[in-house]
């Protein structure tokens, strides 16, 4: 069983910075497309940036919305994905969900949330302005 346990959100105000993480247990984070998603209340469960994939690698894909802004990377020795986000905007504020699916092919060329099936609890991010 793949369990997934983000943390790191918190409050901030526009223009600041978080890093959130998410600790990977039951199988080795290099096998899966690993994804961070975010809801806001009254929206769908959009994508935000996917590394990884069985392939090996490929480069990290990311929402139009956060590129230049949000960085996707991944520990594969401490088993944990990472997502650094500066320059943030009252537009991010949401829950942040990490999420995994066993797949070579890992971009939002491909993947979308219905994709994946292991999810972590969330970690609630808001931005004040």
């Amino acid at each position: 069983l793949v369990q997934l346990v983000e943390s790191g959100g918190g409050s901030v105000p526009a223009g600041g910075s978080l890093r959130l993480s998410c600790v990977v247990s039951g199988n080795t984070i290099s096998s899966y497309c690993m994804g961070w998603f975010r809801q806001a209340p009254g929206k769908e469960r959009e994508g935000v940036a996917l590394f990884g994939g069985g392939g090996g690698g490929g480069s990290p894909s990311y929402a139009d919305s956060v590129k230049g802004r949000f960085t996707i990377s991944k520990d594969n020795a401490e088993n944990t994905l990472y997502l650094q986000m500066n320059s943030l905007e009252p537009e991010d504020t949401a829950s942040y969900y990490c999420a995994a699916v066993r797949a070579i092919l890992c971009s939002f060329n491909y993947r979308t949330a219905r994709d994946f099936n292991y999810w972590g609890q969330g970690t609630q991010v808001t931005v004040s302005s």
